[in-house]
């Protein structure tokens, strides 16, 4: 609403995204719903907004979201140019306001794209996240200068607010793929301790030698060795083993 561009942003936005860190299903869901919620706050009748999110994490492949199908296109040249505000922005933590493309020689190459999507203004505003993990909220506009003045200071105030919950949704993410790359570590752990002991019955052999004969044909057969085992379990008929995990 025209209204919101000039005010502090609603607290109930805070209290709807840290309802949504604990209902969406990973980080790219929660971080599509913040993309959207962005441009409805920061946008005024008659004068869309467009909004994307990129998200850098410590071995992760470069993660960008967008408010819309339209500003998903633009969001994908943050991975077609090595120098962009959205990369200035995380990387220094500091907000990169490009005022208008169409005049622009610090950005030549990705102003000169943008320009090419209609896009005549662009803010890149970075968030406060923990550690290495870091982020940037990117503004679109067809009008130059549209993120000036007190529409500056309030999407920078947008930005602080919402903080707080991208780093609850990071958090979160970081801890269940712990849990399920635990998970996995188990059920490969217990798929080759069955099969240790499958052929130490039919060898009557020792644990060593039994392991010792599973990494044979594992090499042999040029295959991981957590499916040799799962293959040798599964030749007894009684389906796949099961591991008992309460993580």
């Amino acid at each position: 609403m025209a209204g919101e561009s000039t005010a502090k942003p609603d607290t109930s936005i805070t209290e709807h995204l840290h309802e949504l860190v604990l209902s969406s299903s990973d980080v790219e869901d929660f971080l599509s719903e913040l993309a959207q919620v962005s441009a409805r706050n920061l946008s005024e009748p008659g004068d869309e907004i467009l909004c994307a999110i990129t998200l850098l994490r410590p071995r992760k492949a470069a993660t960008t979201v967008a408010s819309s199908p339209g500003a998903d296109g633009l969001g994908q040249l943050e991975h077609e140019f090595s120098h962009t505000p959205s990369m200035s922005a995380s990387l220094g933590r500091e907000t990169v306001h490009v005022r208008d493309v169409s005049g622009d020689v610090h950005w030549a190459d990705y102003s000169a794209a943008v320009l090419a999507e209609g896009v005549r203004s662009v803010l890149a505003l970075p968030f406060e996240l923990e550690g290495e993990t870091k982020a940037a909220l990117l503004l679109y506009s067809s009008r130059p200068n549209r993120f000036a003045g007190r529409v500056l200071k309030f999407a920078e105030e947008f930005v602080k607010q919402t903080s707080l919950a991208l780093r609850l949704a990071v958090r979160f993410a970081h801890y269940s793929e712990t849990a399920a790359n635990l998970r996995a570590t188990l059920e490969s752990r217990t798929q080759i301790d069955m099969a240790v002991g499958i052929i130490m019955a039919q060898n009557r052999c020792s644990q060593q030698e039994a392991f010792e004969i599973l990494r044979t044909a594992s090499s042999t057969r040029n295959s991981k060795l957590h499916d040799v085992a799962t293959a040798v379990v599964n030749s007894l008929g009684q389906g796949p083993a099961k591991t008992h995990y309460d993580g």
